[in-house]
């Protein structure tokens, strides 16, 4: 008799290691790259450093949670060391060499370090300023301390006077700016020197010999989706304009052949989400050198990995991840006679996370849809790809892991794919419960990539599919392009998809089918209940039910609401019809669905309200409804919240689908 394979459980979540920032030493001989774990009892997250050599990889941080910060030589790294007493504003460096000891003090910055890169005699950073007191870190331990005093007796206050005055993941950011600094040491004392205006805001920096190439602009009262690009030399101690005209998004800058590169765009055809070029950037011109038709880096999702790099550049040649459809590609970028010449190096089902590279090597962090995510490497050219740890191995011994099953369908004259999760043990002669699981974005895509709640539902005995409608990314520009049709052809699709599923497999019972969601998914979700009753139940998850009220709150909403709806604007009656007509929100008297919503009161990019006037609109009519507000946790509480706060979020989702289907 076949033995039955144990469930996906909750609290998994604490038993995966989670490998992120993958990043080689200057000669390639080592590979250095960080591994989080979840500590239920004490509610937080540890990271730990790992060093790995030919293949063979090893713990080598123990005692102390530790970030990477660069390697400042072939044998040695230096890392940050991340404490509860470290000093508000002040990062702790540490130099740990590869051949073993304890880590060694190397420097201690008056600021709190965000990135730094090593560069011809020094290092540059970028910082998080106060651009009212851009200088703070000049002051003397007795202005630290009277400084500080003076903020707790304001601790009770926020005034704000820009916009966006929040930001998620953040907090409040009114005023506050991320500046770039060159740092030196020179006879044993570090030299620091901050490059940028106090309301200059940085978006991308890169580094080559002695020069700091930058993208960012002033903001005052209003960010700015465009900026400028500029150029600092460290020996003649002056900063240049390169691109100084204001009608580019510039950002992620490598130098190839000695001339700079980046990714640009001007966002006239397809908005906000359209697709940067590879740029050649230089004395005010931007000129396009590569059109992808595909994004250059990883939009694939999963709830068990971190995002991280996804380019390298060493002066001759530029490696980046693309998402292809439903899965990842390394791209690899030379200077041919015509412009860059593209070489696709490497392309598989699944999800690479981040990516680093050697002048030999490429490593990933990869998992795919019955692994969680481990590292990898190969040679450059694609060749040779191994998995150099086993960290998530003994956390899935013994369970059933449902393997995703393809499903073409066609909808609105697309081709479209989705995938189902069966339970274990699936006989055609049982009837099941379903859920329907709609991803974010909407420029996000599935793929055939290991994800824990959909395995959870599997385990519970739920039939689980999700798809990739308009909207998502993988397939270019135009295919993801739903600006003023949210709610039309991409609901469409996934009522499509739902049919499918259900001709395909009869036996699930068409009256306990539940659909969930979040973010655009819960946008959707939303917008869904407003239209149909065919859901026995609906988990809404941060969610947009109200542009017009998510425009005036949202960190992105004022450009963002106009931008996908088709309005010139927030203001006028106009743009306000088209907005309203738009959202979730206005269809609510229509709701009969029990719908539970899920939201974090610090959730600033859809923000709290936008849960809760769904929800009263449906407690107000008599709808059957419930929320979970998780307090100090934002937009990203179902990857990186709280391990107990996204225990319970998914106890709470799925609870809700058990009752109302019976299960």
């Amino acid at each position: 008799m076949k033995q039955k394979l144990k469930a996906v459980k909750m609290k998994d979540i604490a038993a995966y290691r989670i490998p992120h920032n993958p990043v080689y030493s200057p000669d390639g001989t080592y590979l250095a790259f960080e591994v989080m774990r979840a500590d239920l009892e004490k509610n937080e997250y540890h990271t730990d450093v790992w060093l790995s050599r030919n293949g063979q990889a090893r713990q080598v941080t123990w005692s102390i949670d530790a970030n990477i910060v660069l390697w400042e030589d072939d044998d040695t790294l230096i890392i940050r060391r991340v404490t509860k007493k470290e000093e508000t504003g002040v990062t702790e460096l540490f130099r740990l060499s590869v051949h073993g000891g304890e880590a060694e003090p190397f420097m201690t910055l008056p600021f709190a370090l965000l990135q730094m890169k090593k560069m011809e005699g020094g290092y540059a950073a970028s910082i998080r300023i106060d651009a009212e007191d851009p200088d703070a870190w000049k002051d003397k331990p007795e202005e630290r301390k009277k400084k500080a005093e003076a903020k707790k007796e304001e601790k009770d206050y926020q005034v704000v006077d820009e916009l966006p005055y929040w930001f998620n993941g953040a907090g409040f950011t009114n005023k506050k700016r991320t500046a770039l600094f060159f740092i030196a040491l020179k006879e044993g004392k570090t030299v620091i020197k901050r490059l940028t205006a106090p309301y200059f805001d940085l978006d991308s920096f890169c580094v080559d010999g002695t020069k700091i190439y930058y993208a960012g602009a002033v903001r005052k009262a209003k960010m700015s989706l465009t900026n400028k690009v500029f150029v600092y030399d460290t020996v003649t101690k002056r900063s240049e304009g390169i691109y100084r005209k204001n009608d580019f998004s510039t950002g992620r800058l490598f130098v190839m052949g000695g001339r700079l590169f980046g990714h640009a765009s001007d966002m006239k055809t397809y908005g906000v989400n359209e697709t940067s070029n590879i740029c050649l950037i230089g004395e005010d011109r931007i000129v396009p050198v590569y059109v992808p038709e595909v994004s250059l880096y990883s939009s694939v999702i999963g709830d068990t990995a971190e995002g991280g790099v996804s380019e390298y550049a060493d002066g001759s040649s530029y490696l980046t991840l693309a998402t292809i459809r439903d899965h990842n590609a390394v791209f690899a970028f030379s200077e041919g006679e015509t412009g860059l010449e593209k070489k696709t190096v490497w392309e598989m089902d699944g999800m690479a996370c981040s990516m680093a590279g050697s002048k030999e090597k490429i490593a990933l962090v990869f998992q795919d849809w019955n692994h969680v995510a481990e590292v990898y490497e190969m040679n450059r050219d694609g060749s040779d790809f191994k998995k150099i740890t086993c960290l998530n191995d003994e956390a899935l011994i013994g369970r059933y892991i449902a393997e995703p099953v393809r499903v073409d369908y066609k909808s609105c004259g697309y081709d479209l794919r989705g995938w189902v999760l069966l339970p274990q043990d699936f006989s055609e002669k049982k009837t099941y419960p379903a859920v329907l699981d709609v991803h974010g974005g909407p420029r996000c895509a599935y793929g055939e990539t290991f994800f824990h709640e959909m395995q959870l539902w599997a385990a519970r005995g739920f039939v689980v599919f999700f798809t990739n409608i308009k909207g998502s990314d993988g397939r270019g520009d135009a295919f993801a392009d739903i600006r003023n049709d949210y709610g039309g052809t991409d609901f469409q699709n996934l009522m499509d998809f739902t049919d499918e599923v259900l001709m395909r497999y009869p036996n699930i019972d068409q009256k306990r089918v539940c659909v969930t969601g979040g973010s655009y998914g819960g946008f959707m979700t939303n917008w869904i209940i407003g239209h149909t009753d065919r859901f026995v139940c609906a988990a809404s998850q941060r969610s947009i039910s109200n542009w017009i009220s998510f425009g005036f709150m949202s960190d992105i909403g004022g450009y963002f609401g106009p931008d996908q709806n088709g309005a010139k604007g927030m203001y006028g009656a106009k743009n306000t019809e088209i907005l309203w007509n738009h959202s979730p929100l206005k269809y609510a008297d229509k709701v009969k669905t029990p719908t539970l919503f899920i939201h974090s009161d610090e959730d600033y990019r859809c923000p709290l309200p936008e849960g809760m006037q769904m929800m009263q609109a449906l407690a107000g009519r008599g709808v059957e409804t419930r929320m979970c507000i998780f307090h100090g946790e934002n937009h990203e509480l179902s990857r990186s919240g709280k391990p107990k706060h996204r225990v319970r979020r998914l106890k709470e989702i799925t609870e809700w689908f058990v009752g109302h289907t019976g299960e």
